[in-house]
């Protein structure tokens, strides 16, 4: 084991008591007066992590990214798009990290994920609110090609994994409301989630847990990227 796989969690406590304070103080000048301490508490554990996870990641699959940078890597940035939100509050209070795809621009792509949050942490799997061409490639892939899907799905329930996320109310077009796997093809984020305790974030060897816990999500991963055509 190299010196950069750590016997212990890269996140300790401090983390969710940060995440915790800015919480109750979610404004910019708050953030940027404790600003060195959301670095020690929270991007640095996060980027050792990420350091850590890349031969792991990179052995379930070369073409996800497992990049430790501050800006423009696989952790997410901290600052909330609150465009089109009534939640104003400038600041995430999670920690997100996403190995995605190398040909995905943006968190829409395949990839695992890890949140961290004092209301539930848990790993992800899958893709997250894909555009109407992914959804379509995937609806038509499921309905082509049921049994593949199907064994991805035995193996993450296996594991401790569900699939969750938004679906529709109504079959999607082109569809027969009769269809064996309707419940799938309803689906509009093919996300596998498994929540993770505080106890199993904080433990020992947390980065060889996440490595065994995403290995039984590979034939979802494996699936969804050949429905989109990208390798894997």
């Amino acid at each position: 084991m190299s010196k950069k796989t750590a016997s212990h969690s890269a996140f300790n406590v401090d983390c969710l008591t940060f995440l915790q304070q800015l919480q109750a103080n979610n404004s910019r000048d708050w953030f940027k007066a404790n600003q060195a301490e959301y670095e020690a508490k929270v991007r640095t554990p996060a980027l050792a992590f990420i350091e850590t996870m890349t031969p792991y990641i990179h052995q379930l699959s070369p073409k996800l990214t497992c990049v430790a940078k501050k800006v423009g890597g696989s952790l997410m940035r901290p600052q909330r798009d609150a465009r089109f939100s009534k939640d104003k509050t400038p600041y995430k209070i999670n920690v997100g990290i996403q190995f995605r795809h190398f040909q995905g621009k943006d968190v829409h792509a395949p990839g695992l994920y890890l949140h961290i949050a004092n209301d539930g942490c848990f790993l992800g799997a899958g893709i997250w609110h894909p555009d109407s061409q992914a959804l379509n490639q995937i609806r038509t892939c499921i309905d082509d090609n049921p049994n593949a899907y199907k064994q991805a799905l035995a193996q993450l329930a296996d594991a401790g994994f569900a699939m969750e996320g938004d679906c529709l109310i109504r079959p999607p077009k082109g569809f027969d409301k009769e269809h064996p796997m309707i419940d799938e093809l309803k689906r509009k984020d093919f996300i596998a989630i498994k929540p993770i305790t505080t106890e199993q974030l904080l433990g020992q060897h947390f980065d060889t847990w996440c490595a065994e816990q995403f290995k039984e999500t590979n034939k979802l991963m494996a699936y969804l990227c050949f429905a989109l055509s990208l390798d894997y």
